[in-house]
Parts: structure tokens; C-alpha cells; sequence
């Protein structure tokens, strides 16, 4: 029976190359743990770098063909993607090895430090830097389980999603797609915002309330009409919107190229990023560590320092006047929150969007289309490829090409391109001497270098 991190000194990750699980990985490295996992992405004799970088932390990876669970493996970590059918899982079963999720052992993890989790269906993962970069800026010495690289990290070598601190206080990214969020008890629980995703409105109003009662302390966005609703204590709370009363209100929001500024409670920030909704995210960070004792001065100091994560609006540069963006942006709110944080950089916007999951895409299509065409300019253009497909047994029913479609029937600039490889090609025509091309997507291990080969061959 696995009841904490006391309860076992072996673990095997199954999946370990996924962002979620290689920081979980790390984390029980840094504490004294034997770690070891699988991907189905390491093949033999072929490069990878999270598999380098996992065995320079001295982490032991196996191809996912079994050979890495033994009699001396005493805990089986599963992502959520991971299935009874893989033969690792079949072994560990054989040898009566306990079997757990993600989800769970993030929870033990939580229950052994001062935990903050960061929720919300946008956002997450860049609030939880920033608050990171806060709380070590000031000398607290935090932990961090994310789900993507802090470049900080990232610099020294690490894949940069985890680390473990020898501070009080841990910051984890709570996910709602899979409700694992509710098996968290934190001593504090941040939401940023409530919008349509992998769930209607109504499933996830039920979690994030769920998620609300498991916190000691609740902060919320004021400014996200049903986050707002959840408030525990108005005075803890944010915003980016006059009248909301919030305790911290930021405001004066400025974008000059690929710079913001704006103030909280009068005190001036000043980062290098783009978009108002890393304002928001700035603001849920800094009311956080201000709650903790941090002074907003020191909070604006930290983040005048943030150097961003891992494909979240990560520039790769300008070249022949075209400035080249890698994005996460994976689902309604989020692309068209992307595209317009774009627009201040140029007067023309072109963004590709390759979707993940043909149940996924099926489910917000219409949510799509509309944030989509709402977010476009008149000159601005949106290009897609075909859904990505990670395997299993989704029903593939609907094609990026009817995203496209609807787009047109509105009369808007929309372009299909099935095959990613023919992009570059089909898009030079289109492209100016002073525009953003905007990458987008999720999920595909190998978004990052298509949008290092289309920076080289533009």
C-alpha cells in the first residue's frame, strides 16, 4: 500500500519522457529516490534529448519494451495516456508491483511540503513560474512541478520542469483535464480562470469547487465572471478589470513590441512578454507572494528578471522582417489569446494551429471557430494542419480542414495545409517584410523542432 513517499525507494515511470512525468521523475531523484522509466519515444541508438537529460540527472531509461521492470522495482508510475495493454504494466502486474497514477503521486509529493497549486484552464504553467521565480527571488527557497521548462532552468542544462527546494513551500500546476486536481489539499489554491476545455462549464464548476474546498486558502481571478463566483475572501483575490474590488487590481496595461508594462495596487511592472493575459498571470502570481509576505516592489523586481518557459510565446527571432513565435496554445481561449498578443509586434499576423485529439477538436469545433474569428484582424490569416494523432482508438471523424471551412463561411482569411511538411511552401506567398508567424499546438513532441526548421528555412 503506497500511503507517502516513505512507502517506497525504486520507482519506474512508464511515460517518463512526458512533461508531466519527467517532473515528477526529477523531483523523487532530488529527494534520495532510485529513479528509472520508459518512453515510447526512446528508440535504440537514436538521440533524445529528455532522455539525455534525464540519465545526466542519473535517472536509468529503458526503451518500453519491459525489460526495465524487475523484482527490484517497488512502485509503477502511469501517465494517464498509458494503457493495461503495455507490456510494462502487464509485468509489473506479474510481479505484484503496486501501480499508480500521475495524478496520485503528485498528491504524495503535495502532501509533504507547503503546497501551493496553481489551477485554471489557461494559464497554469507560466502563473507557476512566475511564482516560482517570485518566492526564490525573495529567498524562500521554493520547489516546483510544472508542466513545462522554466528557461532558467532550462539554461543550466535541465529539461527544467522540476526542482526541488530547500524551502518550505512547493508550487505545483493542478490539472482539471483529467480532474486529478481534486486529489489535492493545498495550503493554498489559485484559479485563474474557467472556460470551456476538455469539459463543459457545468463538470468543471463542480471540480474547481471541489478544488476550492480541498485549499486552506482560495485565491481567485475577479476579473473571470466564473472564477469569481468561487471567492473565498475578496481581499486575497485579483484582477485585470476596474470595479471588481479584487484586494490586487493591475492596470495601465502597455505593449510596446515584445515588451508589457502595467501596475498592481500602483507598484510598476515590467517584463519582457507579450500579452495581456501574462498581466493576469503576473497578478495571480504577485497577490500569491504578496499573501506569503513578499512586498510588491520585490514581486515587480523577480519578474522584471523572468526570462518565460518553454513554448509560451518563445520568440525565435526576425528574420527578413518576419518574427518567428513557438506557442502552446492548444485550445480556444488560449489561440485567440495568443493571436492578439501578437498583434501589437506587427500589422500582419500569420497563425498555424495544428490541433491534438480528434475528440478534443470535435468537442470545442464550434468554440474554435468563433474565438478564432473573433481574435483576427483584417489582415490577419489562420493556416492549419491535421489533427495530431498520438494513437489509441479515437474516431476520426472530423478533420482540421472543417475548422477551416467554418472560418471561410465567415469570411475570414482561413488556409488548409494537411501535411505540416508543405507549410513553409504554401505560406512564403503570404508573408511580408514586417509580420509574426505565429506556431501553435500541443501535446506533438515534435512541435518544438518543426518550429526550429521552419526559423531556418525561412
Amino acid at each position: 500500500m503506497i500511503t507517502s513517499l516513505d512507502s517506497f525507494k525504486n520507482p519506474f515511470f512508464i511515460g517518463i519522457a512526458g512533461s508531466g512525468m519527467s517532473a515528477l521523475a526529477q523531483y523523487l531523484k532530488g529527494i534520495g529516490k532510485n529513479v528509472s522509466g520508459s518512453d515510447r519515444f526512446f528508440k535504440k541508438d537514436e538521440y533524445n534529448e529528455i532522455r539525455s537529460k534525464l540519465e545526466a540527472d542519473g535517472i536509468h531509461c529503458f526503451l518500453q519494451n519491459g525489460e526495465g521492470i524487475t523484482g527490484g522495482i517497488d512502485l509503477v508510475v502511469a501517465s494517464a495516456a498509458v494503457e493495461d495493454t503495455v507490456i510494462e504494466i502487464q509485468r509489473a502486474k506479474q510481479l505484484d508491483i503496486p501501480i499508480i497514477m500521475r495524478a496520485e503521486l503528485l498528491a504524495l509529493i503535495a502532501k509533504s511540503k507547503k503546497t501551493i497549486a496553481v489551477g485554471g484552464t489557461s494559464g497554469k504553467s507560466t502563473t507557476s513560474a512566475m511564482l516560482f521565480d517570485i518566492l526564490d527571488f525573495a529567498g524562500l527557497e521554493p520547489g516546483i512541478i510544472s508542466g513545462a521548462g522554466l528557461t532558467s532552468l532550462i539554461k543550466k542544462g535541465k529539461i527544467g520542469n522540476a526542482k526541488v527546494g530547500s524551502g518550505d513551500w512547493l508550487v505545483i500546476e493542478a490539472d482539471e483535464s483529467d480532474g486529478s486536481i481534486v486529489q489535492y489539499h493545498p495550503e493554498i489554491g489559485i484559479l485563474l480562470n474557467v472556460d470551456k476545455d476538455h469539459k463543459e462549464v457545468e463538470t468543471l464548476m463542480e471540480i474547481f469547487t471541489t478544488f476550492k474546498n480541498n485549499s486552506s486558502t482560495f485565491i481567485v481571478n475577479r476579473s473571470n465572471t466564473l472564477a469569481g463566483k468561487l471567492s473565498q475572501n475578496i481581499q486575497f483575490d485579483f484582477s485585470t478589470e476596474p470595479g471588481t474590488d479584487a484586494g490586487y487590481e493591475a492596470t495601465g496595461f502597455v505593449q510596446k513590441g515584445l515588451n508589457i508594462s502595467f501596475r498592481i495596487n500602483h507598484v510598476l511592472f515590467e517584463m519582457k512578454l507579450l500579452g495581456k493575459h501574462n498581466m493576469e498571470n503576473a497578478v495571480a502570481a504577485a497577490a500569491t507572494a504578496h499573501y506569503l509576505g513578499v512586498d510588491l516592489p520585490t514581486c515587480a523586481a523577480a519578474l522584471k528578471n523572468y526570462e518565460g518557459i518553454y513554448r509560451r510565446h518563445q520568440v525565435l527571432g526576425n528574420k527578413k522582417g518576419v518574427w518567428v513565435i513557438d506557442d502552446f496554445a492548444h485550445n480556444p481561449v488560449k489561440c485567440a489569446a495568443a493571436i492578439r498578443a501578437c498583434q501589437p509586434v506587427a500589422p500582419k499576423v500569420i497563425a498555424w494551429f495544428q490541433p491534438h485529439g480528434y475528440g478534443p477538436t470535435r468537442f470545442l469545433r464550434d468554440d474554435f471557430v468563433t474565438e478564432i474569428a473573433g481574435a483576427l484582424r483584417p489582415r490577419d490569416e489562420i493556416w492549419m494542419s491535421e489533427i495530431f494523432y498520438a494513437g489509441g482508438t479515437a474516431e476520426k471523424t472530423i478533420s482540421a480542414n472543417d475548422l477551416i471551412s467554418d472560418l471561410r463561411a465567415m469570411n475570414k482569411p482561413a488556409f488548409f495545409v494537411a501535411d505540416r511538411e508543405n507549410f513553409l511552401k504554401a505560406v512564403q506567398p503570404h508573408l511580408t517584410d514586417n509580420c509574426v508567424l505565429l506556431l501553435m499546438g500541443a501535446r506533438d513532441p515534435s512541435l518544438e523542432e518543426f518550429a526550429k526548421k521552419i526559423w531556418k528555412a525561412l
